[in-house]
């Protein structure tokens, strides 16, 4: 190494011995410990041998380079660990799979969105695809169509794809959460979905309560009810909504609490009347007569088309209740 800097001119030795070995001064001992400090910032020795030697070159832009391509370098190795990876994952048994896997991923960071879905649906039979991978592909793909693919090929995995897509989940990027949720309520029932879900239900963007909430509704998680009435107070998938709100009011303490939560809404003086109706629309979904009893009162209501609509919902009930025989139309 002191040949090789002797040689470069970047560290002479000061003399040298009668046996023609270098000699090293204090200074030259100093100067070869500045060239290994810059070294271990990652100069290289002709950057070395500028700074050392030109006192006009300032430090604060080869630093600012310094930083961006060990950034650089980073990101690149970061991405070589996620591949390395989902290699891994996929617990290949010869070269013929590593070889799959890497043609996949090659695929899925493909400029075109045709690509990446040709990449998911024609996967060949009995080759398991990653779910980290896919987790990763779910969160990065901005086609909608493709992202429907790959959640799909996600659900169909097998894998644990949860602990990947709640990282997601809690990102900073709305779109980033958005997609993270909606792939999550697709496998609702898979290890860690429910804590996930409930807890996108406090999310600020409404694109991600909603499908956490809706998924939520579906296993009988009475912590969605007011993200659900409040998707049929501002028609957002207020059908959907009042249907899952449906399904918890089987539970009949959390009946009343939707009826509750309904009759509130309905109340309120900032209800407009297409609101109201959705509201109304919403009651016939409640499971036992609670919802009835609430409508039966709106068939008084102030408002005309309110009351045309839920007097004709609250005859559709009744006729549900009776007896098969003793309904409208006999046997028809």
């Amino acid at each position: 190494m002191l040949r090789h800097y002797d040689a470069l001119g970047l560290v002479r030795p000061t003399g040298r011995t009668v046996g023609g070995y270098r000699e090293y001064s204090a200074a030259d001992v100093r100067r070869i410990f500045q060239v290994e400090s810059l070294r271990s910032l990652g100069l290289s020795l002709k950057q070395i041998g500028r700074a050392l030697e030109d006192p006009a070159f300032t430090p604060s832009a080869l630093v600012g380079d310094l930083i961006r391509w060990t950034e650089e370098r980073l990101a690149r190795e970061r991405e070589l660990l996620e591949r390395l990876r989902a290699i891994d994952a996929s617990a290949p048994g010869d070269w013929q799979d590593v070889l799959g896997t890497v043609e996949l991923m090659r695929a899925l960071d493909s400029s075109s969105a045709a690509r990446r879905q040709q990449a998911v649906l024609a996967r060949p039979e009995g080759r398991p695809v990653p779910a980290e991978l896919l987790a990763g592909a779910v969160l990065a793909e901005s086609d909608p169509i493709v992202g429907g693919a790959l959640r799909w090929a996600l659900a169909r995995s097998g894998g644990d794809g949860v602990a990947a897509l709640a990282a997601g989940a809690r990102s900073e990027d709305a779109e980033v959460r958005r997609r993270a949720v909606l792939a999550i309520a697709g496998t609702p029932r898979a290890p860690g979905a429910a804590a996930v879900l409930t807890e996108a239900l406090a999310d600020p963007d409404p694109l991600v309560r909603g499908p956490a909430a809706l998924a939520l509704g579906g296993l009988g998680v009475a912590a969605a009810v007011p993200v659900l009435v409040g998707m049929v107070v501002e028609g957002s998938r207020d059908v959907e909504a009042a249907e899952a709100l449906g399904t918890l009011s089987r539970d009949p303490d959390c009946a009343d609490r939707i009826t509750a939560a309904l009759a509130d809404e309905l109340a309120a003086p900032t209800a407009d009347p297409a609101t109201r109706i959705r509201l109304v629309q919403a009651l016939v979904e409640l499971a036992g007569t609670t919802g009835r009893q609430v409508l039966r009162r709106l068939a008084r209501d102030g408002d005309r088309t309110v009351a045309l609509v839920a007097s004709a919902l609250a005859r559709v009930l009744d006729e549900r209740s009776r007896p098969p025989e003793d309904r409208t139309g006999g046997d028809s």
